[in-house]
């Protein structure tokens, strides 16, 4: 079959079309949905871009809209580049038979990657079309002039872009000497435009992957075993033969039930007898910190190495040490995982909201020995994934059914699958040492940390589906860069950042929203505030004078005005015999050492009898720099914020030697609306500045200001997350006893 080769009009005349119908049809024009395409090619200004005879124009993105506003920022950089109204813009994301691939979707890079592709893209095909034009009215590129989609001589004549190239094709690569607009002539880059989707989901209207339907289709639920790893040694097909239309699939290790109605599946799978043998072996969340530490190391990494850090450690007077933990967490997206897949002889489609169709693609064709010519990956919003959560997961979950059973079928997860088996942000150790010396300054650091490692096979992340049904496959884990901030974004003489990279970890990782910085930075940060309390010195104080960057200090001082911060050491020695006690911290963190810098103050409360914590207030400074749209940049500054204090708060996954036991809201809770803090967000950022990640950096700091912010409160110090009330009782209760 050859599919993935013909125009873009054969496809969505295809397998596809009812996609088409049902979710974009309303705001795509019948021209754009029928665009011929040549290439899919990454540099060919074809993949991204096609201007119809009327003017309107469709983008084709690879990177996918996660809820992060792309879908209007992506329009509002082709309609500058473009110099065309951005209402004529409508956009495709994600349609592997459709778009370039651009990659994931994920590390904030949407923009930074994805979209400066996009821009390039844009300025190319405006600088072909002035090209055009000028053949057209027989005058030079220079005398030429182009706004709102069409091009103008000095002279006064026009011509119109659908003139020039409607509905055919510019056959040139991107041109990264195309200019590009002067920032000082943006009309659309750096407005608040109103993201298209936000009526349909605020009204219930929008047709997320969870609503989507196929003729033929059947529903389907996949029985879990009782034990990871566990193996099939029975099912009773019987117990099920009193449910209308349900039956079983088995392949190998995998089971599922298929039914005609959504319900009656559901009934099948807790009604369908099991027997597995086998499985388990895990430490229990418990004891997952030691088991961290005592795990097999695959190699060890410096970070960083300047000056002589363990030399100075050695003669130092005031030495320091702590240890910090941070827990296996969960993606917890507040709708199941769902996919649905429609398999054939020679040709295969799968609806997801993968943060990598085109991924997807590759992992599924080489799995189960499909070219990948004949697989389409169809890419509609889901319920949030915050990182590689089931998506991918559940996608493989429909393939194997639908080709067990020849037809097309939706599987949707339970609650107890995505809580106990989607792939887990991993737990974190970091051991940190530092000396002061006779000025109450840092003269030496050291980070050592136990971290799980990228495998050689990352990018194949082992798909539960496939590992059960015995299809041969690289196993690998992808955790992302988890080593990030593992050292202090402060001007030290002396440090050294060692990683301790581990083969394996409890429970399947993957990354999970800005992998790995909350918790080193927690450490970190967390350390940070030890010291200066220690040398009974101000947090801010402290943190400015460690600190040569201007950016940065500029940062913590707006932060510090805008909470009135007034110097003293912590703990407050006047809060400590209310009934409510209140507490305030300051935090720094230049994300990855090479994104953003971002500082961020943050109050709480605790109550005393119940250890109960509730941060109040937050005030963040955040370095944006180009800010396509600010309101969707604020947006996921302040989701990330929130987001990071219920992971600071709330969230742990535990499980026993069997498997996750916390399954469910009840045992896996998340924040609630009455304890969303107050959240004041300050962007730094003109045109003129090259484009920054959005969201990430804001979740990096978060978990070791609340920290901080408790000892300022308490005078308790905790270093594992997360501050439970039970874990804050006991760390007051220690406290008054020593």
């Amino acid at each position: 079959m050859n599919q993935m080769i013909l125009e873009r009009r054969q496809f969505l005349k295809g397998s596809g079309a009812l996609f088409i119908a049902f979710t974009i049809a309303d705001v795509i024009p019948a021209e754009a949905q029928t665009a011929p395409q040549k290439s899919l090619a990454a540099d060919a200004v074809d993949s991204y871009l096609v201007v119809e005879r009327d003017g309107r124009v469709t983008l084709y993105a690879g990177k996918v809209d996660i809820g992060t506003g792309a879908r209007v920022a992506y329009r509002q950089i082709v309609a500058e580049e473009l110099d065309t109204p951005i209402e004529r813009i409508a956009m495709i994301d994600g349609d592997t038979a459709l778009c370039p691939d651009q990659g994931g979707t994920g590390g904030s890079t949407g923009i930074v990657n994805g979209g400066m592709q996009i821009r390039q893209a844009s300025a190319s095909a405006r600088q072909a079309l002035v090209a055009i034009a000028a053949k057209t009215l027989n005058v030079p590129p220079a005398d030429l002039s182009v706004a709102d989609g069409t091009v103008r001589t000095r002279d006064g004549r026009t011509v119109a872009y659908g003139e020039l190239v409607g509905g055919g094709h510019f056959d040139v690569k991107l041109d990264p000497k195309a200019p590009l607009k002067d920032p000082g002539q943006y009309k659309y880059v750096g407005q608040p435009v109103q993201r298209p989707d936000l009526p349909a989901k605020m009204t219930g209207r929008h047709t997320y992957v969870h609503d989507f339907r196929l003729p033929n289709m059947l529903h389907a639920r996949v029985v879990r075993p009782a034990a990871i790893g566990a193996t099939l040694a029975e099912v009773d097909e019987r117990s099920i033969a009193n449910i209308p239309g349900a039956r079983v699939v088995r392949i190998n290790n995998f089971l599922a039930v298929v039914a005609e109605r959504e319900w009656n599946a559901v009934r099948a799978a807790k009604a369908l007898r099991v027997r597995w043998t086998g499985g388990g072996g895990l430490p229990g969340s418990e004891g997952v910190h030691a088991a961290v530490r005592a795990a097999e190391v695959a190699r060890n990494e410096d970070l960083i190495k300047k000056g002589d850090s363990a030399g100075t450690l050695r003669g130092a007077a005031r030495k320091f040490a702590a240890t910090y933990e941070w827990p296996a967490q969960s993606h917890a997206s507040m709708g199941p995982s769902c996919a649905l897949a429609d398999y054939k002889p020679d040709s295969l489609t799968v609806w997801s909201s993968s943060q990598g169709t085109h991924g997807l693609r590759r992992i599924i064709g080489r799995e189960l020995n499909i070219p990948v010519e004949q697989i389409r990956v169809i890419y509609m919003d889901g319920s949030g994934s915050y990182g590689t959560n089931g998506s991918d997961d559940v996608a493989a979950d429909a393939v194997l059914i639908s080709r067990a059973v020849g037809r097309p079928v939706r599987v949707q997860w339970m609650r107890e699958d995505e809580h106990g088996f989607d792939p887990k942000g991993p737990p974190q150790l970091l051991d940190v040492r530092a000396a002061l010396d006779a000025s109450g300054n840092i003269a030496a650091w050291e980070t050592e940390a136990w971290l799980p490692e990228n495998t050689p096979n990352f990018r194949s992340r082992p798909m539960l589906a496939f590992l059960a049904a015995g299809i041969p496959q690289p196993v690998g884990q992808s955790v992302a860069q988890v080593q990030g901030n593992a050292y202090p974004s402060y001007d030290l003489p002396n440090i050294t950042a060692t990683v301790h990279w581990l083969k394996s970890t409890p429970l399947r990782p993957s990354n999970l929203r800005a992998p790995g910085k909350p918790g080193n930075v927690f450490a970190v940060e967390s350390f940070i505030d030890e010291l200066a309390a220690a040398a009974n010195r101000d947090a801010l104080e402290f943190r400015l004078a460690h600190l040569k960057d201007d950016f940065g200090l500029g940062l913590l001082k707006r932060v510090a005005d805008r909470m009135n911060w007034k110097s003293r050491p912590s703990p407050n020695r006047d809060n400590r015999n209310g009934a409510v006690l209140l507490g305030r911290s300051i935090t720094y963190v230049w994300y990855k050492h090479m994104d953003n810098r971002m500082a961020l103050g943050l109050e709480v409360s605790v109550e005393r009898a119940t250890g109960k914590v509730r941060v109040t207030r937050v005030v963040a400074a955040v370095e944006s720099g180009l800010m396509i749209n600010p309101d969707a940049v604020k947006n996921q500054v302040e989701g990330n914020i929130v987001q990071a204090v219920s992971r600071t708060l709330l969230e742990e996954v535990t499980f026993d030697q069997s498997g996750v036991t916390s399954v469910d809201w009840r045992s896996y809770p998340i924040l609630t609306f009455p304890d969303v803090p107050v959240v004041e967000v300050e962007l730094i950022g003109t045109p003129r500045d090259k484009p920054l990640g959005a969201g990430e950096a804001a979740s990096a700091p978060v978990p070791a200001a609340i920290a901080n912010a408790v000892f300022d409160a308490t005078g308790a110090r905790i270093r594992r997350v997360p501050l439970t009330p039970a874990r804050v009782r006991g760390a007051l209760v220690s406290t008054r006893q020593t």
